[in-house]
C-alpha cells in the first residue's frame, strides 16, 4: 500500500492506495475503516468543458449580421451567398482555445455575404456573415 496526501480546495486528506492486479488485491485488507468526508463547499465550481463543445449561439451586431463571439480561427464555412438558412443552422465552425464552436443562424434568413474564409483569424465582434 502507498500513502498519499491529497489537498482538495484547501482541505488535506491522507489516503492509502493499493494496487490491484488482474482484479485481485495484492494483500488482504486488515482492519479496514471507511470514512465518508464531504467538506463544505461554499460556491459551485464551474463545470469543466469537454472536447465536444456546445454549439455557440450566434452573436449579432445588427439584425442583418452575425459577429464573432470570441477571437479564433475559422475552421469551416458551411454557407455561401444566396443560401437559405433556418434558425439554428450551423453557419461556420470557429476554433477558439483549441475548441470547435459552431456559430449558428439567429433566425431564418438568406445569406447575403460571408465575410470570412477557412483559415482566417477573427477578433471578437468581427462580422462573419450578413443576411438580406
Amino acid at each position: 500500500m502507498k500513502k498519499y496526501l491529497i489537498t482538495v480546495k484547501g482541505v488535506s486528506y491522507e489516503v492509502e492506495v493499493e494496487e490491484i492486479k488482474d482484479g485481485i488485491a495484492a494483500s488482504k485488507p486488515q482492519n479496514v475503516q471507511t470514512k465518508s468526508v464531504s467538506p463544505e463547499i461554499k460556491a459551485a465550481a464551474p463545470k469543466p468543458q469537454t472536447s465536444a463543445a456546445k454549439p455557440q449561439a450566434a452573436s449579432s451586431g445588427s439584425a442583418n449580421s452575425v459577429t464573432s463571439p470570441m477571437p479564433g480561427t475559422i475552421l469551416k464555412v458551411k454557407v455561401k451567398a444566396g443560401d437559405t438558412v433556418k434558425n439554428g443552422d450551423v453557419l461556420l465552425v470557429l476554433e477558439a482555445m483549441k475548441m470547435e464552436n459552431e456559430i449558428m443562424a439567429p433566425s431564418d434568413a438568406v445569406v447575403a455575404s460571408v465575410a470570412v474564409a477557412e483559415g482566417s483569424t477573427v477578433s471578437t465582434g468581427d462580422v462573419l456573415v450578413t443576411f438580406n
